[in-house]
């Protein structure tokens, strides 16, 4: 399935493995601050020993690969914390993606892959304008895929991932996860590791699929024997939906439901303590003071309440169903889901009768 054809493969270095001369083994230096390549590092360059072991890859040829990613800062500087005291602001977030430009490419996009969107729908239940919010806040359609080096940021992020996050040790463990099942991946399929390119975090192609979901949830959805999700907007539109209908997207079932809060029976604390894991049965929920109405009152499953800040001004909340909380396995981030919900359906309102 993983067959996106990229030409050309990296030749094997004599840097490599058994190979390493004298003077190379010389030159490998156990220092671990990022400079503009890995090929100095001697963490690097074991890292790449045992991942070449563990894949049963040509260690030669992952040393000389890993050896040309290159630290980039901006990477870096793109996933460090925000200074302490800087409150998330729900409204601005929902501003930069349920916009005109994303919503008039949106509808342009779901009038020319109809079919295909529909196909989607009825093969995974996944609505079509759940797909079309996902690609639109992701990509704006194919328009804005990345422009990093993926070998670059995944290796950034995978060694120097910053000490300044408060999950470093676990971010930095992921990105060398996704390190190694990338080189893997390029190996196998024969292309050039140097070519692809995606964002700052080393996702890729329409959707945004890191390599562990492209292995996972990508599909050959245009049916011409190749995952495609650089250059066929349908292999993208199929690979969003299994993804979601491999989180468990239940049919019919809404996202999200309004909500209000009785100040007497008001337990915020426990009401928050899951984060955006659904826990609560209507009953729990509206007996821990989270009020619902309408069709909520006849939902079977389990709720979360969704905190949304608004800067300075007071939160607004939800109540999110499994839907919503299969949209966050995509991005772990409620803002992330509701703005996807909020593009889609206003993609959905604009579309021409």
């Amino acid at each position: 399935m993983l067959v996106f054809m990229v030409a050309g493969a990296l030749s094997v270095s004599a840097f490599a493995g058994k190979h390493i001369n004298k003077k190379a083994k010389t030159a490998v230096s156990a220092s671990v601050v990022p400079g503009p390549s890995y090929a100095q590092r001697l963490d690097a360059m074991r890292a790449a020993d045992d991942m070449a072991q563990r894949r049963d890859l040509d260690p030669a040829w992952v040393r000389q690969t890993l050896g040309q990613a290159r630290y980039v800062a901006a990477i870096a500087k793109a996933v460090t914390p925000p200074a302490v005291g800087v409150a998330k602001n729900w409204q601005l977030y929902r501003s930069r993606f349920v916009e005109p430009i994303r919503i008039r490419a949106g509808v342009e996009f779901w009038q020319t892959h109809r079919d295909t969107l529909k196909r989607a729908e009825l093969e995974t239940g996944v609505p079509a304008e759940i797909v079309v919010g996902i690609i639109g806040v992701e990509t704006i359609y194919g328009q804005q895929m990345g422009n990093y080096r993926v070998l670059d940021a995944l290796a950034t992020l995978a060694f120097d991932f910053p000490e300044s996050h408060p999950r470093a040790a676990q971010r930095s463990a992921y990105f060398k996860e996704e390190l190694e099942q990338f080189l893997s991946w390029m190996q196998r399929s024969g292309q050039d590791p140097l070519a692809l390119k995606g964002s700052y975090a080393g996702a890729m192609g329409w959707p945004q699929f890191m390599p562990s979901s492209w292995h996972k949830y990508a599909v050959d959805f245009d049916g011409n024997g190749v995952v495609d999700l650089f250059g066929s907007p349908a292999d993208a539109i199929g690979s969003v939906a299994n993804y979601l209908k491999s989180f468990n997207w239940q049919p019919g079932l809404a996202t999200h439901f309004p909500v209000r809060f009785d100040a007497q029976k008001l337990d915020m604390n426990t009401l928050m303590a899951p984060d955006i894991l659904p826990t609560f049965s209507v009953e729990s929920f509206q007996a821990k003071g989270a009020m619902l109405g309408g069709e909520a009152l006849a939902h079977s499953g389990n709720l979360a309440l969704i905190e949304l800040q608004m800067g300075d001004a007071a939160p607004v909340y939800v109540a999110g169903t499994d839907n919503f909380y299969a949209i966050t396995r995509y991005n772990w981030s409620s803002y992330y889901a509701l703005a996807v919900i909020e593009l889609g359906q206003s993609v959905a309102q604009a579309m021409p009768p």
